[in-house]
């Protein structure tokens, strides 16, 4: 092959190829009776060995002491390049991992970094189910009000909101474990207080759609998890008391 069909199949410049022969790095094998050059098969494996290596950020000067190696063969060149190829891989997954939960955190409108948020949330981190989220409700209003309050939320703030949430999940407990009935009126009195919660932090929640969150803490096995873990029957609980207090609103 000559030097513009070697260029065009490698994805370089002809003047590139120029200069790795000038160097010793790749040079021809042959050349025609005008003096043009030609390459052989074997020089060009030598160009595909080139090319990985300086792709893999070798100079050229350690490319040509590598390759001239009386001691390395081929196959392990192959083993030096798919090891180097793999550490190259595993770094740029955990940096595009890096960038896709920055991507969703500021999708989402949390402005926290990773520590902040593992400190507020812990494992309860709501970024995680942005996906889901947006899918279900991104195209509705209370998902862009809720985006832009909470895009505006400080650390502090967020502690704060935690709080507030779990000191009435908390009061909600209590109540269950005292007999409180979920129909009525103190039950109906903690539902109406979560849902202020959520109108004052996040969007406004009218009372059907509060009932159907109501419906979900049962029908979602996440939401259930998280209440049944606080205390037995909680999930159920809550979800009657919150459809109850919406039918008293409505009413």
């Amino acid at each position: 092959m000559n030097v513009g069909e070697v260029a065009a199949l490698a994805g370089v410049t002809v003047r590139t190829l120029h200069h790795y022969d000038r160097i010793g790095l790749l040079s021809p094998s042959g050349r025609t009776g005008a003096g043009y050059r030609r390459y052989s098969a074997a020089d060009l494996d030598r160009l595909h060995q080139v090319l990985l290596y300086r792709e893999l950020g070798f100079p050229l000067e350690e490319v040509a002491s590598l390759l001239d190696d009386p001691s390395a063969d081929p196959a392990e060149h192959l083993r030096r390049q798919h090891r180097l190829l793999r550490d190259r891989l595993e770094r740029t997954q955990a940096m595009v991992a890096a960038v896709e939960k920055e991507m969703e955190a500021r999708s989402m409108g949390i402005a926290l970094t990773p520590e902040e948020r593992f400190e507020v949330f812990g494992e309860h981190d709501p970024e995680r189910y942005e996906v889901e989220v947006q899918e279900r409700w991104g195209d509705t209003d209370a998902y862009a009000q809720s985006k832009r309050r909470a895009a505006a939320y400080t650390k502090e703030d967020w502690v704060r909101i935690k709080a507030e949430g779990e000191d009435l999940v908390r009061r909600m407990a209590d109540a269950l474990r005292s007999g409180v009935a979920p129909d009525s009126p103190p039950a109906m009195d903690l539902a109406e207080e979560h849902r202020q919660q959520i109108t004052g932090t996040f969007y406004d929640c009218p009372p059907q759609m509060h009932a159907a969150l109501g419906r979900m803490y049962v029908e979602d096995e996440r939401f259930t998890a998280t209440y049944e873990g606080v205390a037995p029957g909680l999930a159920q609980w809550v979800s009657t008391a919150v459809q109850a207090n919406a039918a008293r609103q409505e009413g």
